[in-house]
């Protein structure tokens, strides 16, 4: 940048009291604001000097002067920006002797701030540095204190985003979740769906660093540039590291509503509905409280999860940005985490779309979650939960490798409603309603079997059967006769086609 882009830039307002084409092409290489009345010490060759004049006087303004200015050319500035609010203008001494020594000056009004100008200078200069391949530039000392204030106050992500990379321009970024959703952008990023977020995370280009954290992997925070080269490497470290002092605050602030969320899921888990502490509960929650309610169970499967369970819940559950809910681990298990859900009657409730996001974040580790019916009082929220983790049980009974949420509105069917029975009862009951038939292993058994499922498959006919099975149909009126007469059950009656049906999907 050069001193004569100062001037052509409007939202300064800057005008030239003395300069030439010369002096208005030299390059700007810093910027340093001093009211120092020799401040030859602190200044480098190239910076602009930035002051407000408090060290003039009426009475010896002219040796001042000389002191003060000699010092900027002794020191090789290049320009002299000074400002008019102390004095209502710049002394005309000031011009004079900058003519002499041959700095360019340049006056600022009073309703320019010395910050706006240090910011103009340091976005293009650093905007430059930036491209090149140089891992050490940092973010300006003047931008790390605006952000420690920043965060001080309360800001949001996104303006530290923006206010960390004004100084390059302020390129597209965002501070990601390890599933997509998002967390901050700067104001040139336009939204990014999550499943395309968590594809431009793991891509081949754009810049990705971690944001470092007490974190699981699900939900992890990153802070990703999709265009590389975009700021300096170390720079980006640095905002990185402000974006975590920014998450621990936020973690902090969640801490109290994390505990609330907690005495109110332990007792759900010890069934105390009826109890005014649950009432007391639920109020402490704040808009939790209105309901109504649906509940949420998860578990990875693992005998020791360590907390991961309810961050991919919470996480899965913030990709609906407008639902409230509280989630915990439940008190005696570690492996288990439930979440009361405040949902809408007519708004459909739905995990299927943060659920494979979450799932790739630890390929390999099935996560599953079961869904409640939604209920609209507090005394039925401990039936709620029953309903989760049966129909959590039927998640894991049929996707056991990879993966899957359930609804209790899912379970329309009688293999889907005997998914939900632990397995050791599942085994008991067939075992007894089979049989001998229960021992397959023997080809006669299984030959039986396997013409017992085909002939309830084609609503028990003796001809489709046959025909299916590439048999004489009095075949299969022997074989149906021996199924009978080894698990004395009647295939002629319905009820006993039904155990026998249940039977078989137990196995």
């Amino acid at each position: 940048m050069r001193v004569g882009d100062l001037l052509r830039t409007e939202e300064l307002d800057l005008a030239l009291l003395w300069g030439g084409e010369n002096l208005l092409n030299r390059a700007i290489g810093g910027v340093t604001a001093t009211d120092l009345e020799d401040p030859a010490r602190f200044l480098r060759p190239g910076e602009i000097v930035l002051s407000g004049l408090v060290w003039w006087n009426e009475a010896d303004g002219r040796t001042r002067t000389e002191r003060f200015v000699s010092a900027l050319a002794r020191s090789g500035a290049v320009a002299l920006l000074a400002g008019e609010e102390t004095h209502g203008a710049v002394p005309a001494d000031i011009v004079d002797s900058c003519r002499e020594h041959g700095i360019a000056l340049l006056a600022v009004p009073a309703h320019t701030n010395f910050r706006v100008i240090t910011e103009v200078v340091y976005r293009h200069q650093w905007g430059d540095l930036s491209r090149r391949p140089a891992d050490h530039f940092a973010l300006p000392e003047q931008v790390r204190g605006d952000l420690g204030r920043l965060l001080d106050h309360g800001a949001d992500a996104d303006e530290l985003l923006d206010r960390a990379l004004a100084p390059f321009d302020t390129p597209p970024a965002y501070v990601l979740t390890s599933t997509g959703r998002t967390i901050a952008r700067t104001a040139s990023a336009p939204g990014l769906p999550a499943a395309r977020a968590v594809a431009s995370l793991h891509g081949p280009t754009g810049a990705t660093l971690r944001v470092q954290a007490g974190t699981t992997p699900y939900d992890a925070w990153y802070l990703h540039l999709p265009r590389a080269g975009a700021a300096p490497p170390r720079a980006l470290h640095e905002t990185a590291e402000i974006i975590g002092q920014y998450r621990d605050h936020h973690d902090r602030g969640h801490a109290a509503r994390r505990r609330t969320g907690q005495a109110l899921i332990a007792l759900l888990d010890q069934g105390a509905t009826e109890s005014p502490t649950l009432a007391n509960a639920l109020t402490a929650c704040g808009p939790l409280a209105e309901g109504p309610w649906r509940v949420v169970v998860t578990t990875t499967g693992e005998r020791n999860s360590d907390g991961t369970a309810e961050a991919a819940l919470t996480e899965a559950l913030r990709h609906h940005a407008s639902t409230i809910f509280a989630a915990a681990t439940t008190p005696d298990t570690q492996t288990e985490a439930v979440a009361v859900v405040r949902s809408a009657d007519e708004a459909p409730f739905s995990l299927d779309e943060p659920w494979p996001l979450l799932h790739n974040c630890r390929p390999g580790t099935p996560l599953y979650a079961g869904v409640s019916a939604l209920t609209t009082e507090p005394t039925g929220l401990h039936a709620a939960l029953t309903q989760a983790r049966y129909a959590l049980a039927t998640a894991r009974h049929t996707s056991p490798t990879a993966g899957r949420v359930t609804t209790v509105e899912e379970l329309d069917s009688l293999e889907s409603l005997l998914a939900g029975i632990p397995a050791d009862i599942r085994t008991i009951f067939s075992t007894r309603t089979l049989g001998p038939l229960a021992d397959s292993d023997t080809a006669p058994h299984h030959t039986l079997l396997e013409t017992l499922e085909v002939f309830l498959a084609h609503n028990c006919s003796w001809a489709r059967t046959a025909e299916a099975l590439h048999l004489h149909v009095n075949t299969v009126h022997y074989r149906i006769d021996r199924v009978q007469a080894l698990t004395g059950r009647d295939l002629s009656r319905l009820d006993h086609k039904l155990d026998l049906r249940a039977a078989l999907l137990c196995r």
